[in-house]
């Protein structure tokens, strides 16, 4: 298949979609994640199956209690068909949540299968589910801690990827 530049460019807006949803749940960011989907879409994840701000309402919840929280995208493999686009994205979950005898880490491996429609010119969800290949959880062992305390840590709603004022620092 050759890429045309109306094709390059579906592709790269879809990928910052990706993008963007992951944002939105490592940041805990309710109105970025509803402004992804269209007003129908579906999501599957065999957990929980229904329409994408149940699915949100879900996952926020699910989400809200973790200490921490990254999600990575890897291989995103892109069909463009017209104002339609069918997805294959690899992706890394991490988790870090309480137990009783401290902190677990929690990593998901898998895949989304979307569909995407655009509207207006903009591309947005209109179905996804994830295919887990792979999981594991261990205790937490973050020596990085300990050894550099003074560490600026990510966070939730109030991390600093939203501060841009923040970026203009100088010497």
């Amino acid at each position: 298949m050759s890429n045309t530049i109306e094709s390059v460019i579906a592709k790269q807006d879809i990928t910052e979609l990706i993008y963007r949803y992951m944002r939105g749940l490592d940041r805990w960011d309710d109105d970025l994640l509803r402004s992804l989907f269209t007003a129908d879409a579906w999501c599957e994840y065999g957990f929980m199956n229904g329409p994408a701000n149940a699915f949100i309402d879900y996952a926020l919840g699910a989400l809200k209690d973790h200490f921490a929280n990254q999600h990575m995208v890897g291989n995103i493999l892109l069909d463009i068909e017209g104002g339609e686009a069918f997805g294959e994205v690899y992706f890394n979950a991490y988790h870090k949540v309480k137990t009783e005898s401290g902190f677990e880490d929690i990593i998901i491996a898998g895949r989304y299968l979307d569909r995407y429609e655009q509207s207006d010119g903009c591309w947005k969800f209109a179905y996804r589910s994830e295919l887990v290949d792979w999981s594991q959880s261990r205790p937490t062992n973050d020596p990085y801690f300990e050894l550099a305390p003074d560490s600026l840590l990510g966070s939730r709603r109030d991390d600093a990827v939203y501060d841009r004022a923040a970026r203009y620092k100088k010497a």
